[in-house]
């Protein structure tokens, strides 16, 4: 054997043993250094209003754990899943983050329908949620793993009849709703009630997410001669049915219900004296809620809406969770489940959370209306 072929296996057989020796005694990657929560919302379009509250109320959540010390010594990571309000798109997202081990829990989605789509997709990875937002009645008893911290359509569009009837007074009211579970889970719970309440309901049409132009049923709605207008949408398409409305010389009382609360329905002169359901008025809030309104503020320069207040719970709540149950999902979403006595409640900025056999939470809701252009809270708010 030549000398260069002893030298050649000499080194082959230092190289294998090297890996033997040092692949064998290789230590394991640390643990990650943060603490994932992923936040699944419409970041943008039609609905990015909506999600510009979510997103900060999420990353004030996360500063303020994390200047207290994060959970169990790691800092919490918010990460952003843009579900665009659209069923595909949630399950797109919900995939990604069911898929990703360091994810332990989810807060979201926003809309009914993004989370009516994403829920199979977590339940089947265990992965447990907070939605803060999403109210659509069947969401509930779809999975044992989701859960959320915002009242039911079916409260919501009971309470609007009630209001309707008992403080607007009002005894004929058309409905213009959009064909989504949101809209129609709440056109549905608001025509059951008004029939206890007497309250004829004189038309109901729908309309897409892309439809612009409403004139035609407005004109419909013209000839009834109703008392008052319900809109269970979204602001994007309410606004515009508002301003078309008054171009027809109608002159009613308009209401809606969460999904009309936003700013941009201050945009428009002709929304004056509408009014909505929301599960958070900031001049109604606690004292602990007074201290997040005041650093909110001072953040983003802008008072917090709903969806910021309830999404900083769900993620305090998550992080929570955490801390007592660690990282196992399963573990997260029975500590979850436990919370299902007001002595057992998450005390947060939105007032005690807890849940029910199907993760639902009952919650009041609130009247707010349009004044001066501004939101403000209604001066007769319904106690009984």
């Amino acid at each position: 054997m030549r000398r260069s072929t002893v030298i050649s296996s000499l080194a082959i057989i230092f190289v294998s043993m090297s890996f033997l020796v040092f692949g064998c005694t290789q230590k394991a990657a640390p643990p990650p250094e943060t603490i994932k929560i992923p936040v699944a919302s419409p970041f943008t379009g039609q609905l990015a209003s909506f999600g510009e509250g979510v997103k900060n109320g999420a990353f004030l959540a996360a500063e303020d754990i994390n200047a207290a010390g994060g959970i169990r010594g790691k800092n919490v990571e918010i990460v952003l899943g843009d579900d665009l309000c659209d069923p595909k798109e949630a399950a797109n997202v919900a995939t990604k983050f069911a898929g990703d081990s360091d994810v332990s829990i989810v807060v979201g989605h926003l809309c009914s329908s993004s989370t009516m789509a994403a829920l199979p997709i977590y339940k089947e990875a265990s992965l447990p949620a907070i939605s803060p937002a999403s109210t659509n009645v069947k969401i509930g008893k779809m999975s044992p793993f989701y859960f959320r911290n915002v009242y039911k359509d079916d409260f919501q569009g009971t309470f609007l009849a009630r209001y309707s009837k008992k403080v607007r007074n009002h005894n004929k009211v058309a409905i213009f709703f959009e064909t989504n579970d949101y809209s129609i889970g709440l056109k549905d719970a608001f025509v059951a009630e008004a029939a206890n309440q007497g309250i004829e309901i004189v038309g109901q049409e729908s309309y897409t997410s892309d439809t612009t132009d409403f004139t035609s049923t407005l004109t419909k709605f013209r000839a009834m001669k109703p008392d008052a207008i319900f809109i269970p949408g979204y602001a994007p398409q309410a606004t515009l049915i508002v301003a078309q409305a008054a171009k027809l010389g109608i002159k009613v009382d308009y209401f809606g219900a969460d999904g009309l609360d936003d700013n941009v329905m201050l945009e428009n002169p002709d929304t004056e004296g509408l009014f909505v359901t929301s599960p958070f008025l900031p001049d109604r809030a606690g004292p602990d809620a007074q201290s997040f309104i005041k650093a909110y503020t001072s953040k983003y320069d802008k008072e917090p809406n709903w969806f910021a207040a309830n999404t900083y719970d769900a993620v305090r709540m998550a992080a929570d969770a955490i801390s007592k149950a660690g990282q196992d999902r399963v573990k997260i979403r029975d500590y979850l489940a436990s919370l299902n006595t007001p002595e057992k409640a998450y005390m947060g900025v939105t007032g005690a959370t807890y849940f029910d056999e199907n993760g639902d939470s009952l919650k009041p809701a609130f009247i707010k209306t349009i004044k001066g252009g501004k939101w403000v809270s209604a001066e007769v708010q319904l106690t009984e």
